[in-house]
């Protein structure tokens, strides 16, 4: 195991998991997200169980799909603690990554703009995003984020594209894909997660990486799928510069970066001066959603 790694963080999203096949999948309280919300669990269950089984002594799990109430913590190794839903900070939407030494990235998904499956950044609203002539994939913000805390990014898992888009983001990373160009009847999730479990403890044991702090500036282009006429309304509301259907961000730091790509797809001036009362309320609908996914398991158990 790396030397001195006592703690890991897991930011776990659904989309690269073994159980999202659709967009109906991913979409909240349809009968296909709760199949892919058991998988998704099974999934990180298992790499958790193998984060203790190679020394880990404490692991935290952040649920990060939309509204982050994905996950089944009583599925997961209780000593693992889950957090789920979102937070102000220190860290956006992820809270306080503690003392942990690296961060695993589980079941992510490709770039806005890129052929990957169900590619986007941050949300499907945003057609394509580039930060200096590049894609920007989330695991670039997120492995961003908690730089400042010393976490190193060692392992990512998700589609073939996402997973290439990770190793050119971050040299040395450690990835592990699921390719799902063919029919999910014919995938074997059982070997498939054998795999994602060896391919994780190798990066514990292996890693190359340091925390990811790239330099400024970032000089960003955010093309919106709905067009001109929203790129002016968002350029508008927060002052943006806008160019036809692109708003035009210029951030010294990635952590300002990543603040304006938040004002962009999640709230409004009024929602962010009211911040921690729209994010409990965000996350109220989160645990409404969890319980209607644990009576839905319920009753398929029952019939």
């Amino acid at each position: 195991m790396i030397t001195g790694l006592d703690s890991v963080l897991i930011i776990a999203d659904i989309e690269g998991s073994s159980g999202c096949w659709s967009y109906r999948a991913s979409s909240f309280k349809t009968h296909e997200w709760v199949e892919a919300c058991v998988d998704m669990t099974r999934d990180v269950a298992a790499v958790v169980h193998a984060l203790f089984k190679n020394g880990v002594h404490r692991v935290i799990v952040k649920d990060f799909h939309r509204t982050g109430f994905n996950l089944l913590p009583e599925m997961i190794d209780s000593r693992a603690r889950v957090v789920q839903g979102y937070k102000v900070g220190p860290v956006p939407g992820i809270g306080d990554p503690g003392s942990a030494g690296a961060v695993l990235f589980l079941g992510m998904h490709a770039a806005s703009g890129s052929n990957g499956f169900m590619a986007h950044t941050l949300t499907s609203r945003i057609r394509r995003l580039e930060v200096n002539g590049e894609l920007l994939p989330e695991v670039h913000l997120f492995a961003g984020s908690v730089a400042p805390y010393g976490v190193r990014p060692i392992f990512f898992s998700g589609c073939p594209v996402a997973c290439d888009q990770a190793r050119d983001t971050i040299p040395g990373i450690h990835k592990y894909s699921i390719d799902k160009s063919f029919d999910r009847q014919e995938f074997a999730a059982g070997p498939w997660r054998q795999g994602l479990v060896r391919a994780a403890a190798s990066a514990l044991h292996d890693a190359q990486t340091v925390p990811f702090d790239p330099p400024g500036p970032f000089h960003t282009t955010v093309t919106l799928r709905e067009g001109a006429p929203a790129a002016h309304k968002m350029a508008a509301r927060w002052g943006f510069h806008r160019q036809g259907a692109d708003i035009i961000l210029h951030n010294t730091r990635l952590g300002d970066l990543y603040l304006d790509l938040i004002r962009i797809c999640y709230l409004t001036p009024m929602a962010e001066r009211v911040l921690p009362l729209a994010v409990a309320a965000s996350n109220l609908r989160g645990r409404a959603g969890l319980a209607w996914l644990r009576h839905q398991i319920n009753k398929r158990v029952k019939n």
